[in-house]
Protein backbone atom coordinates (compact mmCIF):
# COMPACT_ATOMS: atom_id res chain seq x y z
CA UNK A 1 0.00 0.00 0.00
CA UNK A 2 1.24 3.37 -0.62
CA UNK A 3 2.33 5.40 2.08
CA UNK A 4 0.41 8.60 2.94
CA UNK A 5 2.37 12.04 2.81
CA UNK A 6 3.42 13.64 6.23
CA UNK A 7 1.50 16.47 7.19
CA UNK A 8 3.49 19.71 6.94
CA UNK A 9 3.66 22.29 9.69
CA UNK A 10 2.73 25.89 8.75
CA UNK A 11 4.60 26.98 12.03
CA UNK A 12 7.76 24.62 10.69
CA UNK A 13 7.92 23.05 14.33
CA UNK A 14 7.53 19.34 14.25
CA UNK A 15 7.61 16.44 17.44
CA UNK A 16 9.60 13.40 15.85
CA UNK A 17 9.15 9.84 16.92
CA UNK A 18 11.56 7.20 16.45
CA UNK A 19 11.33 3.98 17.84
CA UNK A 20 13.57 0.55 17.60
CA UNK A 21 12.29 -1.92 15.12
CA UNK A 22 10.23 -4.17 17.16
CA UNK A 23 10.21 -1.99 20.35
CA UNK A 24 13.93 -3.20 20.73
CA UNK A 25 16.73 -1.22 22.57
CA UNK A 26 18.38 1.34 20.76
CA UNK A 27 20.97 2.05 23.70
CA UNK A 28 22.83 -0.70 25.41
CA UNK A 29 24.94 2.28 27.13
CA UNK A 30 25.40 5.72 28.25
CA UNK A 31 28.21 5.51 25.21
CA UNK A 32 25.53 4.67 22.60
CA UNK A 33 23.11 7.48 24.04
CA UNK A 34 26.33 9.80 23.68
CA UNK A 35 26.97 8.65 20.08
CA UNK A 36 23.07 9.17 18.83
CA UNK A 37 23.80 12.94 20.32
CA UNK A 38 27.09 13.13 18.63
CA UNK A 39 25.75 12.73 15.65
CA UNK A 40 22.59 14.42 16.08
CA UNK A 41 24.35 16.99 16.29
CA UNK A 42 26.13 16.65 13.17
CA UNK A 43 22.98 16.26 10.92
CA UNK A 44 21.01 19.34 13.00
CA UNK A 45 24.04 21.28 11.92
CA UNK A 46 24.32 19.85 8.28
CA UNK A 47 20.32 20.14 7.50
CA UNK A 48 19.88 23.71 9.22
CA UNK A 49 17.73 22.14 11.75
CA UNK A 50 17.33 23.61 15.61
CA UNK A 51 16.60 21.48 17.89
CA UNK A 52 14.31 23.24 20.27
CA UNK A 53 13.85 19.89 23.11
CA UNK A 54 14.94 15.53 23.03
CA UNK A 55 14.72 13.18 25.29
CA UNK A 56 16.29 9.55 24.97
CA UNK A 57 14.34 6.60 26.30
CA UNK A 58 15.75 3.15 26.03
CA UNK A 59 13.99 1.95 23.32
CA UNK A 60 12.88 5.41 21.43
CA UNK A 61 13.78 8.99 20.89
CA UNK A 62 11.81 12.15 21.18
CA UNK A 63 13.35 15.38 19.19
CA UNK A 64 11.58 18.47 18.70
CA UNK A 65 12.31 20.45 16.01
CA UNK A 66 12.63 23.97 14.39
CA UNK A 67 12.83 22.54 10.49
CA UNK A 68 12.82 26.24 8.34
CA UNK A 69 14.09 24.81 5.12
CA UNK A 70 12.08 21.72 5.08
CA UNK A 71 14.69 18.86 5.64
CA UNK A 72 13.41 17.14 8.48
CA UNK A 73 13.46 13.71 6.54
CA UNK A 74 16.72 13.85 5.01
CA UNK A 75 17.94 14.99 8.48
CA UNK A 76 15.99 11.66 9.88
CA UNK A 77 17.13 9.13 7.28
CA UNK A 78 21.15 10.55 7.41
CA UNK A 79 20.91 10.11 11.29
CA UNK A 80 19.38 6.64 11.63
CA UNK A 81 21.32 5.31 8.80
CA UNK A 82 24.75 6.51 11.06
CA UNK A 83 23.16 5.29 14.02
CA UNK A 84 21.85 1.97 12.70
CA UNK A 85 25.99 1.31 11.39
CA UNK A 86 27.37 2.22 14.60
CA UNK A 87 24.94 0.00 16.70
CA UNK A 88 25.35 -3.09 14.36
CA UNK A 89 29.13 -2.55 14.64
CA UNK A 90 29.54 -2.04 18.55
CA UNK A 91 26.81 -4.88 18.99
CA UNK A 92 27.42 -7.49 16.80
CA UNK A 93 23.19 -7.19 16.12
CA UNK A 94 22.42 -7.38 12.34
CA UNK A 95 19.18 -6.23 10.82
CA UNK A 96 17.36 -3.16 11.16
CA UNK A 97 17.89 -0.94 13.90
CA UNK A 98 14.60 1.83 13.83
CA UNK A 99 11.51 0.86 12.67
CA UNK A 100 11.06 1.52 8.97
CA UNK A 101 9.22 5.18 9.22
CA UNK A 102 9.75 7.09 12.06
CA UNK A 103 6.50 9.50 13.47
CA UNK A 104 6.12 13.02 12.88
CA UNK A 105 3.32 15.82 14.25
CA UNK A 106 2.96 18.86 13.35
CA UNK A 107 3.20 21.64 15.85
CA UNK A 108 -0.11 24.38 15.10
CA UNK A 109 0.93 26.84 17.75
CA UNK A 110 2.24 28.29 21.19
CA UNK A 111 0.06 26.59 23.30
CA UNK A 112 1.03 22.75 21.62
CA UNK A 113 4.39 23.94 21.88
CA UNK A 114 4.55 24.20 25.43
CA UNK A 115 2.45 21.31 26.28
CA UNK A 116 5.04 18.86 23.61
CA UNK A 117 8.20 20.25 25.54
CA UNK A 118 6.24 19.54 28.78
CA UNK A 119 5.56 15.65 27.16
CA UNK A 120 8.58 15.13 26.20
CA UNK A 121 10.57 15.89 29.12
CA UNK A 122 7.84 13.67 31.37
CA UNK A 123 8.81 10.82 29.69
CA UNK A 124 11.10 9.31 32.21
CA UNK A 125 8.21 9.95 34.76
CA UNK A 126 5.83 8.38 32.66
CA UNK A 127 8.20 5.09 32.81
CA UNK A 128 8.48 5.55 36.25
CA UNK A 129 12.20 6.09 35.98
CA UNK A 130 12.81 9.17 37.60
CA UNK A 131 11.88 13.22 37.68
CA UNK A 132 12.10 15.12 34.88
CA UNK A 133 14.98 17.07 36.88
CA UNK A 134 16.56 13.81 38.04
CA UNK A 135 16.89 12.62 34.21
CA UNK A 136 20.42 12.75 32.08
CA UNK A 137 18.99 11.99 29.03
CA UNK A 138 17.14 15.12 27.97
CA UNK A 139 17.18 18.75 27.61
CA UNK A 140 15.10 19.79 30.91
CA UNK A 141 18.81 20.59 32.40
CA UNK A 142 19.38 23.22 29.38
CA UNK A 143 16.13 25.21 30.40
CA UNK A 144 16.33 24.96 34.22
CA UNK A 145 19.60 26.29 33.87
CA UNK A 146 19.34 28.14 30.66
CA UNK A 147 22.77 26.87 29.47
CA UNK A 148 21.60 26.77 25.99
CA UNK A 149 23.55 24.03 23.76
CA UNK A 150 24.99 25.39 20.47
CA UNK A 151 23.05 22.85 18.95
CA UNK A 152 20.00 23.71 20.48
CA UNK A 153 17.45 26.62 20.13
CA UNK A 154 15.86 26.99 23.72
CA UNK A 155 14.97 31.00 23.03
CA UNK A 156 11.65 30.39 21.61
CA UNK A 157 10.32 28.35 24.96
CA UNK A 158 12.09 30.21 27.38
CA UNK A 159 11.04 33.53 25.86
CA UNK A 160 7.11 32.13 26.43
CA UNK A 161 7.54 31.23 29.80
CA UNK A 162 9.13 34.19 31.64
CA UNK A 163 13.11 31.63 31.72
CA UNK A 164 14.08 29.15 33.52
CA UNK A 165 11.87 29.66 36.55
CA UNK A 166 8.65 29.97 34.31
CA UNK A 167 9.76 26.88 32.59
CA UNK A 168 9.95 24.91 35.77
CA UNK A 169 6.85 26.11 37.30
CA UNK A 170 5.19 25.63 34.00
CA UNK A 171 6.52 21.58 34.26
CA UNK A 172 5.90 21.14 37.47
CA UNK A 173 2.03 22.00 36.93
CA UNK A 174 0.08 18.60 36.09
CA UNK A 175 -2.55 20.93 34.62
CA UNK A 176 -0.17 21.55 31.88
CA UNK A 177 -0.42 17.88 31.04
CA UNK A 178 -2.75 18.54 27.55
CA UNK A 179 -0.23 16.65 25.10
CA UNK A 180 -0.56 13.19 23.82
CA UNK A 181 0.37 10.92 21.24
CA UNK A 182 -2.19 8.64 18.87
CA UNK A 183 -1.72 5.46 18.12
CA UNK A 184 -2.57 3.03 15.09
CA UNK A 185 -6.58 3.11 17.15
CA UNK A 186 -7.07 5.42 19.96
CA UNK A 187 -4.84 7.39 22.24
CA UNK A 188 -1.40 5.44 23.79
CA UNK A 189 -2.64 4.47 26.82
CA UNK A 190 -0.38 6.31 28.90
CA UNK A 191 -1.74 9.85 27.24
CA UNK A 192 -5.58 8.84 27.36
CA UNK A 193 -6.19 11.59 30.81
CA UNK A 194 -3.99 14.28 29.30
CA UNK A 195 -6.24 13.64 26.00
CA UNK A 196 -9.16 14.21 28.24
CA UNK A 197 -7.92 16.93 29.86
CA UNK A 198 -7.23 18.85 26.66
CA UNK A 199 -10.71 17.92 24.54
CA UNK A 200 -12.55 18.84 27.94
CA UNK A 201 -10.15 22.24 28.97
CA UNK A 202 -10.33 21.93 32.85
CA UNK A 203 -13.83 19.98 32.50
CA UNK A 204 -14.09 16.72 34.94
CA UNK A 205 -14.78 13.80 33.40
CA UNK A 206 -16.21 12.06 36.09
CA UNK A 207 -18.80 15.31 36.14
CA UNK A 208 -19.97 14.18 32.65
CA UNK A 209 -22.73 11.62 33.88
CA UNK A 210 -24.34 14.76 35.32
CA UNK A 211 -24.64 16.75 32.83
CA UNK A 212 -27.60 17.19 30.51
CA UNK A 213 -27.81 14.98 27.59
CA UNK A 214 -27.10 17.45 24.85
CA UNK A 215 -24.26 18.97 27.15
CA UNK A 216 -22.98 15.15 28.16
CA UNK A 217 -23.07 14.27 24.33
CA UNK A 218 -20.85 17.46 22.85
CA UNK A 219 -18.12 15.92 25.48
CA UNK A 220 -18.18 12.59 24.29
CA UNK A 221 -18.15 13.97 20.75
CA UNK A 222 -14.98 16.08 21.81
CA UNK A 223 -13.33 13.27 23.23
CA UNK A 224 -13.85 11.15 20.16
CA UNK A 225 -12.47 13.72 17.65
CA UNK A 226 -9.47 14.09 20.01
CA UNK A 227 -8.35 10.49 19.36
CA UNK A 228 -9.87 8.49 21.91
CA UNK A 229 -11.99 5.21 21.42
CA UNK A 230 -15.14 4.19 22.55
CA UNK A 231 -13.62 2.01 25.60
CA UNK A 232 -11.06 4.86 26.05
CA UNK A 233 -13.87 7.19 26.95
CA UNK A 234 -15.83 4.66 28.79
CA UNK A 235 -12.33 4.36 31.11
CA UNK A 236 -11.95 7.57 31.78
CA UNK A 237 -15.35 9.13 32.14
CA UNK A 238 -17.53 6.14 33.90
CA UNK A 239 -19.95 6.60 31.19
CA UNK A 240 -21.69 3.37 29.39
CA UNK A 241 -20.30 2.46 26.16
CA UNK A 242 -24.03 2.55 25.39
CA UNK A 243 -24.25 6.39 26.05
CA UNK A 244 -21.07 6.85 24.28
CA UNK A 245 -21.70 4.91 20.85
CA UNK A 246 -25.30 6.47 20.76
CA UNK A 247 -23.63 10.12 21.25
CA UNK A 248 -20.84 9.28 18.62
CA UNK A 249 -23.18 7.88 15.74
CA UNK A 250 -25.69 10.90 16.60
CA UNK A 251 -22.85 12.96 15.84
CA UNK A 252 -21.73 11.04 12.51
CA UNK A 253 -25.00 9.74 11.14
CA UNK A 254 -27.58 12.09 12.65
CA UNK A 255 -30.88 11.30 14.51
CA UNK A 256 -32.27 9.65 12.06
Amino acid sequence: MPRTARLLSESGYYHITHRGDGRRFLFEKDADRCRFIDLLKKYVDRYGIHVIAWCLMDNHVHILIDDEHEQLSSMIHDLALSYARYFNDMTGHKGSVFEDRFNSVPIRDERQLLYCVKYIHDNPVKANICSAEAYPWSSYSAYASEHQPSWMNTAPILDLLGGARGFVEFSRNERNDRYYMRCGRGVEPSDVMAAVRSALDGVSPATLAALPKEQRDAAIVKLNEAGLTGSQIARATGLGRTTIYTAIRSRHFGDG
